[in-house]
């Protein structure tokens, strides 16, 4: 498969396939599309795994559209302002995403749930407690909320981010959410309650621009229906 990034902040990914090639998206994913493109909705792996998507934030059915005689095209653009990124995914090498994050992937890339290993990720860290996880063998493309910046982590190495600000970051990192120290900063500091702690090895992808972020500050100076 061949692809083409277009459209700087409003970006849409073109994908072209040979002949029988196949790509994955969840519902309503697809923009535009040859004639010649197949859809199959599927579960992919079942009712279970099903389930399990839908606890990271994607849908439970998924769309696998396959050229059928003779090369084809279909294009995915991300449903926010931000950036799309591509990730080789191959064995040992899986990857962890925010809610949402999902656009589309080769055949061979498995969606999973991904649950935080520290329990007080899981009550407090907003994106840390279920995000989900890539794997298998292929390319995936990836939503990241505004601009992407990236930092790679060497063992042991650790970045301290405000929730939301996660995009990815590949297995090998280990996350904890961590309180804020002090009264006077949780009360008075106006960052929330809690820090998500990152430690390498591995890479990082941070986003400029949360979602939710953009919905409180919306929701801030709406009227009020009183």
């Amino acid at each position: 498969m061949e692809y083409e990034i277009l459209g700087d902040n409003l970006p849409v990914v073109v994908c072209n396939l040979e002949d029988g090639e196949s790509v994955i998206s969840e519902g309503g994913g697809m923009s535009w599309m040859s004639p010649n493109m197949k859809m199959e909705t599927t579960t992919r792996g079942g009712v279970g795994k099903a389930f399990g998507r839908m606890f990271s934030g994607e849908k439970m059915f998924q769309n696998r559209y396959t050229a059928k005689n003779g090369p084809g095209m279909i294009a995915f653009a991300s449903s926010f302002p931000g950036s799309i990124m591509t990730f080789n995914i191959s064995q040992n090498k899986d990857i962890i995403a925010q809610k949402r994050a999902f656009l589309a992937c080769e055949e061979g890339v498995e969606l999973s749930v991904f649950f935080n290993k520290k329990i007080s990720g899981g009550f407090f860290g907003g994106e840390g407690f279920i995000m989900q996880r890539l794997s298998g063998e292929g390319l995936a493309f990836i939503e990241i909320d505004g601009h992407a910046i990236e930092y790679t982590l060497e063992e042991g190495q650790s970045i301290v981010v405000d929730t939301g600000h996660l995009a990815t970051m590949d297995s090998t990192c280990s996350l904890e959410v961590k309180s804020v120290p002090g009264v006077k900063n949780i009360l008075f500091g106006g960052e929330g309650l809690f820090n998500t702690i990152v430690t390498g090895p591995g890479r990082v992808i941070l986003q400029s621009m949360p979602l939710s972020n953009i919905a409180g500050a919306i929701g801030s100076v709406l009227p009020s229906s009183n």
